[in-house]
């Protein structure tokens, strides 16, 4: 058995675990990180002089809908990293198979980062200068995230060495 392989799949396992968590919890007490897309949208919470809240939307509406989409990005992140870990283990003994199966676990890893760094980092971070705020400030949360969602990418992405496929 190469031991390599299987730390892959439980890494992924591991990360697809934590983005389905994130998400059921989301769901589960929606109100609290409803707040927090609240006000990251509307700025309400940015320096006082920023010159940068003409951006800020106050449809709640607009909250709501992105709150969803953030939950489903969520939701698609941890089943495509599911279906990622589920299809490595499946195919641990085909190398062929194996790496058609990391598939699965870029595009979850992709859908993560797109997530945590497009979405909190770039747009709430800096669009809606979520960084100022003392209280709603999500930038570092979502680097963490980030940084783990790397990690898997590449250590999946990792080719095995032939000795360890024998």
């Amino acid at each position: 058995m190469n031991i390599l392989r299987v730390c892959k799949s439980v890494v992924c396992f591991s990360l697809a675990i934590f983005a389905l968590l994130v998400c059921l919890n989301n769901v589960m007490d929606y109100g609290s990180n409803y707040a927090f897309v609240q006000h990251t949208l509307s700025m309400d919470t940015v320096f006082p002089d920023n010159t940068l809240k003409y951006r800020a939307i106050l449809d709640p509406l607009v909250w709501s809908l992105a709150y969803r989409l953030i939950i489903f990005a969520e939701f698609l992140t941890g089943i495509l990293l599911l279906i990622g870990a589920i299809s490595l283990l499946k195919n641990i003994h085909s190398s062929v198979a194996f790496t058609r199966a990391k598939n699965w676990v870029y595009l979850g890893c992709l859908t993560g980062f797109l997530l945590w760094f497009f979405g909190f980092i770039v747009v709430g971070g800096e669009w809606f200068c979520m960084w100022q705020s003392e209280k709603w400030n999500g930038v570092e949360a979502a680097f963490r995230f980030v940084v783990l969602i790397m990690f898997t990418l590449l250590f999946t992405a990792m080719p095995e060495s032939e000795n360890e496929q024998k």
